[in-house]
């Protein structure tokens, strides 16, 4: 079968979890209805969630964006996940913001893994609820959660043809993905502070290869912007260099943007008022570019 003939037909099975009309204010719905696959227990840390932030009507590109707040897994920043999906839904692209799974709340890979890809996953299962084009889905993440984005980005899968779950049985591959300052190698450049909250402190040198995603670039991976500072003494900028690096060896297209100014976990950048840093209408033309933003109708 038709590979859109089969999202849309899952999709028409799917109860509904929010509907686009529903979420002027926005709606958090949990990755597993039923619990998370490898949960702790069941406390809000545990339960992984995505939360739908819709454009106006009249804006809406149908497009969409996974989000994945940084913090270093230890922490979700607000503004790199909120922030951010208030102002691409003012362009027209429909949000979902991820509460994933923490290394300070006691978990470690693949647990964040499992939720990036049930998030990607859940938005392609409900797409004709959420009014979003199955095909037009990608993942956007900063610091820590530029890390998972890259690790969704080069360790998606085609989905569980058998699986009972319907959700199970898409692909998790997305359709590009924004990377801002993120922590991408396990190696000589990484955050300690990341790499121990999702590793542990004495990580097996497979787990530091595997999850070194500069090295598990391929042919498949999707696009990418790529976008670092100069100043950032965080996560060094040569996270963002070996990516863009590995993408041109495999020919996948990326646009790769060093500002001099901004340093870490700077957001959108907006201060007392203040326009956003120049990244964010960089962002915008790339993703009208890739037919992201702009109704379909000027595609």
């Amino acid at each position: 079968m038709n590979p859109r003939l089969l999202v849309a037909a899952l999709c028409l099975c799917l109860a509904p979890v929010m509907r686009a009309e529903d979420v002027a204010a926005p709606l958090s719905t949990p990755l597993w209805p039923e619990g998370a696959t490898g949960a702790l227990g069941m406390e809000d840390h545990d339960i992984p969630t995505l939360t739908f932030y819709a454009p106006a009507a009249d804006k809406a590109s149908g497009a969409a964006m996974v989000i994945f707040p940084g913090g270093g897994y230890g922490g979700l920043a607000k503004h790199e996940g909120e922030g951010y999906a208030r102002w691409l839904t003012e362009q027209g692209v429909a949000s979902f913001v991820v509460k994933y799974r923490l290394g300070s709340k006691g978990y470690r890979h693949p647990a964040m893994l499992n939720d990036a890809a049930r998030a990607v996953r859940l938005v392609r299962a409900n797409a004709v609820e959420w009014r979003v084009d199955p095909s037009r889905i990608g993942v956007m993440g900063s610091s820590a959660g530029g890390h998972l984005a890259s690790t969704i980005l080069t360790h998606f899968d085609a989905g569980d043809p058998d699986a009972a779950d319907p959700v199970e049985r898409l692909s998790s591959r997305p359709d590009l993905g924004v990377l801002c300052y993120a922590v991408i190698t396990m190696g000589d450049f990484t955050h300690r502070g990341s790499r121990n909250n999702l590793l542990g402190a004495d990580p097996a040198p497979e787990l530091i290869e595997g999850l070194s995603n500069e090295k598990q670039v391929t042919d498949h991976t999707p696009p990418c912007f790529i976008w670092h500072t100069w100043e950032d003494n965080g996560v060094k900028m040569e996270n963002s260099m070996l990516f863009a690096a590995a993408l041109r060896t495999h020919h996948v297209p990326f646009e790769l943007h060093i500002y001099e100014k901004g340093g870490h976990g700077i957001g959108l950048g907006i201060r007392d008022g203040s326009a956003p840093h120049r990244w964010a209408a960089d962002l915008s033309a790339w993703l009208r570019e890739r037919g992201f933003i702009g109704a379909p109708a000027d595609k």
